[in-house]
């Protein structure tokens, strides 16, 4: 990566707010958001989502594939980053952010998120589909790259994700302009 080339890596848990809070932490200090993901690398490899997801169950190239390729997007331009595994995996970023929500509020809002498609009857499905993938991810990071994703201590940056998005952008931002 070159020296004018930076950018903030954000990660948590599914239901933390990183998609939402990485759009607009990007859209704000007009960086590049990078958000690939295993829907994007069906498309970029030919492959219907479900075919890939099922690979990838065989098969941890593909986890490596869609980190390799998301690392690689970031170092091009002046980007966020936004991973579960973002602060791991780019070891370039300049500032490392983790948001951290308890477990209540992540399965309260995968709920509501996921409500308007109808896939949970009710919050004690969204809360047991959550822990479940949390459990799912624990352990297929730890076999694939040693990450304990519980353990978030080296991030520059932690923020409590049950503030409003607009309080954590900001906290985010404030950090960022003393690095910059």
């Amino acid at each position: 990566m070159s020296n004018n080339v930076t950018g903030i890596a954000v990660s948590g848990k599914s239901g933390c707010g990183n998609t939402t809070t990485s759009a607009q932490l990007a859209h704000q200090l007009g960086l590049i958001l990078v958000n690939y993901t295993f829907r994007n690398l069906a498309a970029d490899e030919g492959l219907e989502f479900e075919e890939l997801r099922r690979l990838a169950e065989l098969d941890h190239k593909w986890d490596r594939l869609v980190d390799v390729r998301q690392v690689e997007m970031a170092n091009k331009r002046p980007s966020v980053l936004a991973s579960r595994l973002a602060i791991w995996v780019w070891k370039e970023s300049r500032l490392k952010v983790y948001l951290d929500a308890p477990f209540d509020v992540r399965a309260s809002r995968v709920f509501l998120r996921e409500n308007e498609r109808g896939i949970f009857k009710n919050l004690e499905e969204a809360r047991a589909h959550t822990q479940a993938r949390d459990d799912m991810d624990h352990q297929r990071y730890k076999t694939i790259y040693g990450i304990d994703n519980d353990d978030w201590a080296f991030a520059d940056l932690v923020v409590d994700a049950t503030l409003s998005t607009e309080e954590i952008v900001h906290t985010i931002v404030e950090r960022w302009r003393k690095l910059t």
